[in-house]
Protein backbone atom coordinates (compact mmCIF):
# COMPACT_ATOMS: atom_id res chain seq x y z
CA UNK A 1 0.00 0.00 0.00
CA UNK A 2 1.16 3.54 -0.78
CA UNK A 3 2.18 5.60 2.24
CA UNK A 4 -0.49 8.11 1.19
CA UNK A 5 -3.85 6.35 1.25
CA UNK A 6 -7.52 6.66 2.26
CA UNK A 7 -8.56 6.13 5.89
CA UNK A 8 -11.86 5.11 7.46
CA UNK A 9 -12.96 6.32 10.91
CA UNK A 10 -16.01 4.21 11.63
CA UNK A 11 -18.36 5.05 8.76
CA UNK A 12 -16.45 8.20 7.72
CA UNK A 13 -14.25 7.83 4.65
CA UNK A 14 -11.29 10.18 4.17
CA UNK A 15 -9.36 10.66 0.91
CA UNK A 16 -5.94 10.62 2.56
CA UNK A 17 -4.01 10.27 5.79
CA UNK A 18 -2.48 13.69 6.51
CA UNK A 19 -4.41 15.37 9.34
CA UNK A 20 -4.35 18.67 11.21
CA UNK A 21 -4.21 18.12 14.97
CA UNK A 22 -6.32 20.00 17.52
CA UNK A 23 -4.05 22.90 18.55
CA UNK A 24 -5.23 25.04 21.47
CA UNK A 25 -5.41 28.72 20.56
CA UNK A 26 -4.53 28.08 16.92
CA UNK A 27 -6.74 25.65 15.00
CA UNK A 28 -9.78 27.88 14.58
CA UNK A 29 -11.88 27.60 11.43
CA UNK A 30 -9.81 30.25 9.59
CA UNK A 31 -6.59 28.31 10.07
CA UNK A 32 -8.24 24.97 9.36
CA UNK A 33 -9.62 26.36 6.10
CA UNK A 34 -6.17 27.26 4.72
CA UNK A 35 -4.84 23.86 5.80
CA UNK A 36 -7.65 22.20 3.82
CA UNK A 37 -6.83 24.34 0.78
CA UNK A 38 -3.26 23.08 1.04
CA UNK A 39 -4.10 19.41 1.28
CA UNK A 40 -5.15 18.54 4.85
CA UNK A 41 -7.35 15.45 4.59
CA UNK A 42 -9.00 15.80 8.00
CA UNK A 43 -9.11 18.53 10.63
CA UNK A 44 -9.88 18.88 14.32
CA UNK A 45 -11.10 21.89 16.28
CA UNK A 46 -9.07 23.05 19.23
CA UNK A 47 -10.22 21.37 22.43
CA UNK A 48 -13.62 22.47 23.70
CA UNK A 49 -14.61 22.40 27.38
CA UNK A 50 -17.53 20.06 28.06
CA UNK A 51 -18.36 22.04 31.21
CA UNK A 52 -18.52 25.30 29.27
CA UNK A 53 -20.74 23.73 26.60
CA UNK A 54 -23.19 22.43 29.18
CA UNK A 55 -23.26 25.90 30.79
CA UNK A 56 -24.15 27.31 27.33
CA UNK A 57 -21.01 29.44 26.99
CA UNK A 58 -21.45 31.21 23.63
CA UNK A 59 -17.72 31.80 23.16
CA UNK A 60 -17.11 28.07 23.49
CA UNK A 61 -19.70 27.34 20.83
CA UNK A 62 -17.82 29.52 18.32
CA UNK A 63 -14.77 27.26 18.70
CA UNK A 64 -16.78 24.45 17.09
CA UNK A 65 -17.88 26.32 13.95
CA UNK A 66 -17.33 24.40 10.72
CA UNK A 67 -15.02 26.09 8.21
CA UNK A 68 -16.66 26.97 4.89
CA UNK A 69 -14.63 24.31 3.04
CA UNK A 70 -14.71 21.63 5.74
CA UNK A 71 -16.59 18.65 4.30
CA UNK A 72 -15.60 16.44 7.23
CA UNK A 73 -14.15 17.45 10.59
CA UNK A 74 -13.94 16.48 14.24
CA UNK A 75 -14.81 18.49 17.33
CA UNK A 76 -12.50 17.67 20.22
CA UNK A 77 -13.96 17.89 23.73
CA UNK A 78 -12.39 17.54 27.17
CA UNK A 79 -13.79 16.92 30.61
CA UNK A 80 -13.45 14.76 33.70
CA UNK A 81 -17.04 13.62 34.28
CA UNK A 82 -18.82 11.03 32.16
CA UNK A 83 -22.29 12.56 32.48
CA UNK A 84 -21.08 16.06 31.55
CA UNK A 85 -19.10 14.68 28.61
CA UNK A 86 -22.19 12.82 27.38
CA UNK A 87 -24.28 16.01 27.58
CA UNK A 88 -21.53 17.92 25.77
CA UNK A 89 -21.38 15.32 23.00
CA UNK A 90 -25.11 15.71 22.37
CA UNK A 91 -24.73 19.51 22.26
CA UNK A 92 -21.81 19.20 19.81
CA UNK A 93 -23.82 17.05 17.44
CA UNK A 94 -26.88 19.28 17.73
CA UNK A 95 -24.92 22.49 17.09
CA UNK A 96 -22.42 21.33 14.49
CA UNK A 97 -23.44 18.00 12.91
CA UNK A 98 -19.71 17.20 12.88
CA UNK A 99 -18.66 13.85 11.43
CA UNK A 100 -16.47 12.75 14.38
CA UNK A 101 -16.14 13.57 18.09
CA UNK A 102 -12.66 13.32 19.63
CA UNK A 103 -11.94 13.03 23.36
CA UNK A 104 -8.80 14.72 24.66
CA UNK A 105 -7.00 12.27 26.96
CA UNK A 106 -3.56 13.78 26.54
CA UNK A 107 -3.37 17.49 27.34
CA UNK A 108 -0.57 18.01 29.93
CA UNK A 109 -1.66 21.50 31.08
CA UNK A 110 -2.10 21.56 34.90
CA UNK A 111 -5.52 23.27 34.94
CA UNK A 112 -6.90 20.64 32.52
CA UNK A 113 -5.46 17.81 34.60
CA UNK A 114 -6.90 19.29 37.82
CA UNK A 115 -10.36 19.02 36.28
CA UNK A 116 -9.80 15.27 35.83
CA UNK A 117 -9.36 15.61 32.07
CA UNK A 118 -6.49 15.47 29.58
CA UNK A 119 -3.50 13.34 30.58
CA UNK A 120 -5.27 12.40 33.81
CA UNK A 121 -7.40 10.03 31.72
CA UNK A 122 -4.40 8.27 30.14
CA UNK A 123 -3.20 7.32 33.61
CA UNK A 124 -6.71 6.32 34.79
CA UNK A 125 -7.92 3.77 32.22
CA UNK A 126 -11.09 2.95 34.14
CA UNK A 127 -12.18 6.59 34.09
CA UNK A 128 -11.19 6.85 30.43
CA UNK A 129 -13.42 3.84 29.72
CA UNK A 130 -16.38 5.36 31.55
CA UNK A 131 -16.07 8.70 29.75
CA UNK A 132 -15.47 7.18 26.31
CA UNK A 133 -18.39 4.76 26.73
CA UNK A 134 -20.70 7.60 27.82
CA UNK A 135 -19.70 9.70 24.79
CA UNK A 136 -20.07 6.75 22.38
CA UNK A 137 -23.58 6.12 23.71
CA UNK A 138 -24.46 9.82 23.55
CA UNK A 139 -23.29 9.87 19.93
CA UNK A 140 -25.72 7.09 19.04
CA UNK A 141 -23.63 4.02 19.75
CA UNK A 142 -21.01 2.40 17.54
CA UNK A 143 -20.94 3.55 13.90
CA UNK A 144 -22.08 0.14 12.62
CA UNK A 145 -25.28 0.78 14.60
CA UNK A 146 -25.69 4.26 13.14
CA UNK A 147 -23.72 6.30 15.68
CA UNK A 148 -21.28 9.11 15.02
CA UNK A 149 -17.68 7.85 15.38
CA UNK A 150 -15.89 8.75 18.62
CA UNK A 151 -12.09 8.79 18.82
CA UNK A 152 -9.55 9.43 21.58
CA UNK A 153 -6.14 11.06 21.73
CA UNK A 154 -3.81 9.70 24.42
CA UNK A 155 -0.26 10.16 25.67
CA UNK A 156 2.22 7.42 26.46
CA UNK A 157 1.67 7.83 30.20
CA UNK A 158 2.05 10.08 33.22
CA UNK A 159 5.84 9.87 33.44
CA UNK A 160 8.53 7.41 32.42
CA UNK A 161 7.92 4.95 35.30
CA UNK A 162 4.17 5.00 34.57
CA UNK A 163 3.60 4.25 30.88
CA UNK A 164 -0.09 3.37 30.63
CA UNK A 165 -0.72 3.71 26.90
CA UNK A 166 -1.61 0.04 26.51
CA UNK A 167 -4.17 0.06 29.32
CA UNK A 168 -5.61 3.35 28.04
CA UNK A 169 -5.89 1.97 24.50
CA UNK A 170 -7.58 -1.21 25.74
CA UNK A 171 -10.09 0.83 27.73
CA UNK A 172 -10.84 2.96 24.66
CA UNK A 173 -11.33 -0.11 22.47
CA UNK A 174 -13.68 -1.70 25.00
CA UNK A 175 -15.67 1.55 25.14
CA UNK A 176 -16.24 1.38 21.39
CA UNK A 177 -14.03 4.11 19.96
CA UNK A 178 -13.40 4.19 16.21
CA UNK A 179 -9.75 5.34 16.23
CA UNK A 180 -6.90 6.09 18.63
CA UNK A 181 -4.33 8.87 18.25
CA UNK A 182 -1.15 8.74 20.30
CA UNK A 183 1.29 11.53 21.06
CA UNK A 184 4.07 9.37 22.53
CA UNK A 185 5.34 11.79 25.13
CA UNK A 186 4.52 11.51 28.81
CA UNK A 187 2.55 14.12 30.72
CA UNK A 188 5.78 14.97 32.58
CA UNK A 189 7.55 15.74 29.29
CA UNK A 190 4.91 18.21 28.18
CA UNK A 191 6.21 19.24 24.76
CA UNK A 192 9.89 18.88 25.67
CA UNK A 193 12.35 16.19 24.66
CA UNK A 194 11.48 13.70 21.95
CA UNK A 195 8.37 11.65 21.32
CA UNK A 196 8.97 7.90 21.44
CA UNK A 197 7.88 6.56 18.07
CA UNK A 198 8.70 3.02 19.21
CA UNK A 199 5.73 3.25 21.59
CA UNK A 200 3.58 4.27 18.63
CA UNK A 201 4.76 1.21 16.72
CA UNK A 202 3.93 -0.98 19.72
CA UNK A 203 0.46 0.55 19.90
CA UNK A 204 -0.14 -0.18 16.21
CA UNK A 205 0.84 -3.81 16.84
CA UNK A 206 -1.30 -3.99 19.99
CA UNK A 207 -4.42 -2.56 18.32
CA UNK A 208 -3.82 -4.95 15.41
CA UNK A 209 -6.13 -3.22 12.92
CA UNK A 210 -9.17 -3.31 15.21
CA UNK A 211 -9.33 0.46 14.65
CA UNK A 212 -6.98 2.88 12.88
CA UNK A 213 -4.08 4.35 14.85
CA UNK A 214 -2.95 7.92 14.17
CA UNK A 215 0.45 9.34 15.10
CA UNK A 216 1.38 12.76 16.47
CA UNK A 217 4.60 14.24 17.80
CA UNK A 218 7.76 15.74 16.23
CA UNK A 219 6.30 16.21 12.75
CA UNK A 220 7.94 19.41 11.52
CA UNK A 221 8.65 18.66 7.87
CA UNK A 222 7.29 16.36 5.15
CA UNK A 223 10.17 13.93 5.63
CA UNK A 224 9.06 13.42 9.25
CA UNK A 225 5.62 12.26 8.10
CA UNK A 226 7.17 9.78 5.66
CA UNK A 227 9.49 8.45 8.36
CA UNK A 228 6.68 8.07 10.93
CA UNK A 229 4.46 6.16 8.50
CA UNK A 230 7.35 3.89 7.48
CA UNK A 231 8.72 3.23 10.96
CA UNK A 232 5.53 2.88 13.01
CA UNK A 233 2.88 1.54 10.64
CA UNK A 234 0.46 4.26 11.79
CA UNK A 235 -2.58 4.68 9.53
CA UNK A 236 -2.30 8.48 9.48
CA UNK A 237 -0.14 11.30 10.81
CA UNK A 238 -1.32 14.44 12.54
CA UNK A 239 0.59 17.73 12.16
CA UNK A 240 0.39 20.18 15.07
CA UNK A 241 3.21 22.68 15.65
CA UNK A 242 4.66 21.72 12.26
CA UNK A 243 1.63 23.27 10.53
CA UNK A 244 1.77 26.60 12.40
CA UNK A 245 2.53 29.27 9.81
CA UNK A 246 3.11 26.40 7.42
CA UNK A 247 -0.19 24.94 6.19
CA UNK A 248 1.82 24.11 3.06
CA UNK A 249 3.26 21.12 4.93
CA UNK A 250 0.19 19.15 3.80
CA UNK A 251 0.78 19.98 0.13
CA UNK A 252 4.50 19.20 0.47
CA UNK A 253 3.95 15.93 2.37
CA UNK A 254 1.33 14.77 -0.15
CA UNK A 255 3.79 15.40 -2.97
CA UNK A 256 6.62 13.64 -1.15
CA UNK A 257 4.51 10.57 -0.35
CA UNK A 258 3.03 10.28 -3.85
CA UNK A 259 5.87 11.34 -6.13
CA UNK A 260 9.00 11.29 -3.97
CA UNK A 261 9.74 15.02 -4.03
CA UNK A 262 8.21 18.43 -3.38
CA UNK A 263 8.82 22.05 -4.34
CA UNK A 264 8.59 24.56 -1.45
CA UNK A 265 5.90 27.18 -2.12
CA UNK A 266 7.06 30.66 -3.23
CA UNK A 267 7.13 33.60 -0.83
CA UNK A 268 4.21 35.31 -2.61
CA UNK A 269 2.00 32.28 -2.00
CA UNK A 270 2.97 32.16 1.70
CA UNK A 271 1.98 35.80 2.17
CA UNK A 272 -1.22 35.44 0.12
CA UNK A 273 -2.25 32.51 2.33
CA UNK A 274 -1.58 34.54 5.46
CA UNK A 275 -3.88 37.29 4.19
CA UNK A 276 -6.59 34.75 3.34
CA UNK A 277 -6.41 33.52 6.93
CA UNK A 278 -6.50 37.08 8.27
CA UNK A 279 -9.58 37.99 6.20
CA UNK A 280 -11.47 34.90 7.36
CA UNK A 281 -10.54 35.52 10.98
CA UNK A 282 -11.80 39.13 10.71
CA UNK A 283 -15.10 37.82 9.30
CA UNK A 284 -15.43 35.27 12.10
CA UNK A 285 -14.52 37.61 14.96
CA UNK A 286 -13.56 41.27 14.45
CA UNK A 287 -10.62 43.23 13.06
CA UNK A 288 -9.02 44.00 16.42
CA UNK A 289 -9.07 40.39 17.64
CA UNK A 290 -8.00 38.99 14.29
CA UNK A 291 -5.08 41.38 13.89
CA UNK A 292 -3.81 40.66 17.41
CA UNK A 293 -4.13 36.91 16.83
CA UNK A 294 -2.39 37.09 13.44
CA UNK A 295 0.74 38.68 14.92
CA UNK A 296 2.07 35.26 15.96
CA UNK A 297 0.74 33.64 12.79
CA UNK A 298 2.26 36.15 10.37
CA UNK A 299 5.51 35.89 12.34
CA UNK A 300 5.42 32.17 11.59
CA UNK A 301 4.52 32.76 7.92
CA UNK A 302 7.53 35.11 7.61
CA UNK A 303 10.08 32.46 8.59
CA UNK A 304 12.43 31.82 5.69
CA UNK A 305 11.56 35.11 4.00
CA UNK A 306 14.49 37.44 3.31
CA UNK A 307 14.81 40.07 6.08
CA UNK A 308 12.27 38.07 8.11
CA UNK A 309 13.58 39.41 11.43
CA UNK A 310 12.91 43.00 10.33
CA UNK A 311 9.43 42.01 9.18
CA UNK A 312 8.66 40.35 12.51
CA UNK A 313 9.75 43.51 14.36
CA UNK A 314 6.93 45.30 12.51
CA UNK A 315 4.41 42.44 12.69
CA UNK A 316 4.32 42.46 16.50
CA UNK A 317 2.91 46.03 16.37
CA UNK A 318 0.29 45.46 13.64
CA UNK A 319 -3.23 46.37 14.82
CA UNK A 320 -5.23 46.73 11.60
CA UNK A 321 -5.53 44.92 8.28
CA UNK A 322 -3.98 47.96 6.64
CA UNK A 323 -0.94 47.64 8.94
CA UNK A 324 -0.33 44.15 7.54
CA UNK A 325 -0.68 45.45 3.98
CA UNK A 326 1.80 48.23 4.73
CA UNK A 327 4.28 45.60 5.96
CA UNK A 328 3.89 43.02 3.19
CA UNK A 329 2.70 44.77 0.04
CA UNK A 330 6.23 45.91 -0.84
CA UNK A 331 7.53 42.33 -0.90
Amino acid sequence: MSLYHPVKIGNVELKGNLFLAPVAGYSDSAFRSVCIENGACFTYTEMVSAEALVRKNIKTETLMARAFNEKVYSVQIFGGQADIMAQAARIVLDKTHCEVIDINCGCPVPKIIKSGAGSELTRDPEKLYQIAKAVVEAAGGRPEKGGVPVTVKIRSGWDKPHLTWKEAAQAALEAGVSAITIHPRTRAQGYEGHSDWDIMKQLVEFVDKRVPVFGSGDLFKPEDAKKMLEETGADAVMFARGAMGNPFIFKDATSLLTSGFYEPVPVEYRIKTGFAELERLVAETNEKHACMEMRKRFSAYSKGIQNGAALRAQIVHASTVQDYHDIFDTI
